[in-house]
């Protein structure tokens, strides 16, 4: 395991966790997206979908899933898909599910997918050593050793 200097706090049973959660969760889904989408779309009882659309996600789920098992070998080198992971659930919750509960009825359909990305941002939340993140290039050098 990479040693880290005393300043930056990583909590790596968190991080681990994470990545196993996306190899799990976004890998089966985006599998079963781009190999099953009927099926899918019938679990989570969604309204027809684009198959270009549809497939997109499913390519990208995959990614994740793909680079989480990276994210194993080399924990903080992949943080930035961590990163991405939180972020793009955050703006969705705010540019998508905000606007739908303040709309009218919420779609039940929409339910799994609320708690699935809750459940992924408090992790990532949890889970990225932010300290990290945001050290100064060079303080990165001298904090990790090879």
């Amino acid at each position: 395991m990479n040693q880290v200097s005393e300043d930056i706090n990583v909590r790596w049973g968190w991080l681990k966790f994470m990545y196993i959660f996306t190899i799990v969760l976004a890998g089966g889904n985006g599998l079963g997206i781009i190999f099953f989408p009927n099926l899918i779309a019938s679990m989570y009882k969604m309204p027809k979908q684009d198959p270009i659309v549809f497939g997109v996600m499913g390519g990208v789920y995959l990614a994740f899933a793909i680079l989480s098992i990276l994210g194993l070998r080399s924990p903080l080198k992949f943080v930035p898909v961590l990163l991405l992971q939180l972020f793009y659930k955050v703006i969705w919750f705010v540019g998508v599910i905000l606007p739908l509960l303040f709309s009218g009825p919420f779609p039940t359909y929409g339910i799994p997918f609320v708690v699935i990305f809750a459940l992924f941002v408090i992790g990532d939340l949890i889970a990225i050593p932010f300290s990290y993140v945001f050290a100064k290039q060079q303080d990165r050098y001298v904090a990790v050793a090879a």
